[in-house]
């Protein structure tokens, strides 16, 4: 730390209890100077010859016969007083910058000009500024914090603009340049991390965060303002600061009061976000919105920062989208949807041809979504599930497991809320893994399984069903014909799955000792509907089947033959 020793005569100033003190000198005191609760016992002569206020005070408490004076509104107080005291006795007295924002003001207050006395007090601080505390970072950091308690005095002399052009400055400089101390304790890691470092550089690009982010907001706010209007600082690097600095500052438990300013202004500050660069995080983005709906900041702030937590949304993760509420989730996601309409073609194809699909990972991220948050309402997830676009959804297993996942919390669902939930999913595009669950599981509705049997029927089967030929290969079958095959299909269903289980166990008989590809409700679904079918697939067992055969197995073969052509 700069400092900077004025005079040479030892300080003789001793103290006679709490709010007294004394000029110890041969000659007595002549002028009693009161400066809020201090009394301070002087002599005119040192205290005139450095001050044109004190000449003044001086004459008109001699035109009223009296040698008291009292002092209430100079800035620093009886500290700054005092030294300013010192100054006219020509005692040892030492500036530094946790002092000199005080001193400076108080010596302008007494108006201690190079008109009374050449060397002055203000000239030499003038001097000290210039030469020491504004060339060197930590004292300009020091000095800036200072001056808050100091306005408006500070303000008009021009000391916060002068500290604050020094600590932007000082942040430009180029890092490979600087031969300065500063604080840089802090270790990043995961999505925090954003400043690329340089391993042959010693000094980080981020050098200066921690420092400047000890400041109270609104000088805060000044230096990053003057910083980010330069055009010369990183985006990154000031969205880093801005982390940190909420970080520092704001704690888990956030008051409304303290803290509505504090959000406001970071907010303010924060880099035009886009998809391309990562000035913020979306966890960081996220928090602090989470943050403002706490401590109540304006609409506005809300939306600035909604828009912004959209166009980086593909970055979020489930985690960061609990910690809202659904209703502003939605918000989000209409604001992503309403973004991405502007996204062309050319740009979108190129995210998915680089692996990084935008629409693709809001799609997975709220699928995800849906299946995590066991708060939801039937009407919150069919409008949160609607408000993704159909591209976003080239698979539909996320969707299903986020429906099966809704259907295991709320067994209490009605038939008709089931319909309603279920008719969000498309069955053809669901995997042969999620086909495979779904045919088996039993709190889906009948009709989604048949939907779901036919369909996996359709792509498995090599052989024609009906007039469809369909493959492993083949594209799935136009959207209304299909639909009018299931119905024909549930029909048929719906008539057999109420047989016997005599019925059921004679059926089992003929159906010999293949493999069960499907178990349980599955399985009987799908032979009421296509009988023998599982079988084929087994050629020995076929061979098996049509050697026994009987007369009646023979028509019962004919007739679910019909049935086949009639459902295709």
């Amino acid at each position: 730390m700069k400092f900077m020793k004025l005079g040479s005569k030892p300080d003789t100033f001793e103290s006679d209890g709490k709010f007294h003190k004394y000029a110890v000198s041969d000659l007595d005191s002549d002028v009693t100077v009161n400066v809020g609760e201090f009394t301070f016992y002087l002599h005119k002569f040192p205290l005139l010859s450095k001050s044109n206020r004190m000449q003044r005070l001086v004459s008109q408490a001699s035109e009223e016969n009296t040698n008291e004076i009292t002092i209430l509104d100079i800035p620093g107080g009886h500290k700054a007083f005092e030294i300013c005291a010192k100054f006219c006795y020509g005692m040892t007295v030492t500036l530094n910058a946790y002092n000199i924002t005080s001193v400076r003001c108080a010596a302008e207050y007494l108006e201690m000009t190079e008109d009374v006395d050449r060397g002055n007090l203000i000239y030499k601080i003038e001097v000290f500024l210039n030469s020491g505390i504004f060339r060197s970072w930590k004292d300009s950091i020091i000095m800036l914090q200072t001056t808050k308690s100091l306005l408006p005095w500070s303000e008009d002399l021009k000391l916060v603009t002068r500290c604050i052009d020094s600590v932007s400055a000082k942040v430009l400089v180029n890092p490979e340049t600087i031969t300065w101390s500063y604080t840089h304790n802090r270790k990043l890691s995961g999505p925090d991390k954003i400043v690329e470092r340089d391993d042959n550089n010693v000094v980080p690009k981020d050098w200066w965060v921690e420092d400047v982010c000890e400041l109270e907001i609104d000088m805060f706010k000044q230096v990053m303002s003057a910083v980010k209007s330069s055009g010369r600082m990183n985006n990154g690097v000031i969205g880093e600061a801005l982390r940190y600095y909420v970080a520092r500052w704001l704690p888990d438990s956030v008051e409304a009061s303290t803290n509505k300013h504090l959000v406001e202004t970071v907010v303010s500050l924060l880099p035009r976000v886009n998809r391309e660069m990562s000035y913020t995080t979306c966890s960081f983005l996220l928090k602090l919105l989470k943050v403002s709906n706490l401590v109540g900041v304006d609409e506005m702030v809300k939306e600035d920062l909604v828009e912004n937590v959209s166009l980086k949304l593909h970055e979020a993760s489930v985690k960061d989208l609990l910690l809202h509420e659904v209703e502003l989730v939605m918000r989000i996601v209409e604001q992503f949807v309403s973004d991405e309409k502007g996204v062309s073609e050319d740009d979108r194809y190129k995210e998915f041809v680089l692996g990084n699909g935008v629409l693709l990972s809001v799609g997975r991220l709220i699928d995800a979504y849906l299946a995590s948050n066991r708060d939801l309402t039937l009407s919150s997830f069919v409008e949160l599930s609607e408000l993704i676009p159909e591209a976003a959804r080239p698979i539909h297993d996320g969707l299903y497991k986020a429906i099966d996942t809704f259907l295991k919390e709320h067994p209490e669902l009605t038939k008709s809320e089931k319909k309603r939930l279920c008719g969000l999913m498309d069955v053809r595009k669901l995997t042969s893994e999620a086909s495979a669950h779904a045919a088996q599981n039993e709190r889906l509705p009948l009709r989604v399984v048949v939907q779901v049997l036919y369909f996996e029927q359709l792509r498995a089967n090599h052989s024609p069903v009906g007039s469809v030929a369909a493959s492993s290969h083949s594209p799935i079958p136009p959207v209304k014909k299909a639909e009018q095959s299931i119905v024909v299909v549930e029909e048929e269903a719906t008539k057999k799955v109420g047989l016997s289980k005599k019925s059921r166990g004679s059926k089992s008989t003929r159906s010999g000792g293949g493999p069960q590809l499907m178990p349980s409700r599955s399985r009987r679904i799908f032979e009421k509907i296509w009988p023998g079918k599982l079988e084929s697939s087994n050629k020995s067992s076929e061979v098996s089947s049509g050697s026994s055969q009987s007369p009646q197995a023979k028509s019962s073969s004919s007739s679910s033959r019909r049935r086949r052509h009639s459902i295709s």
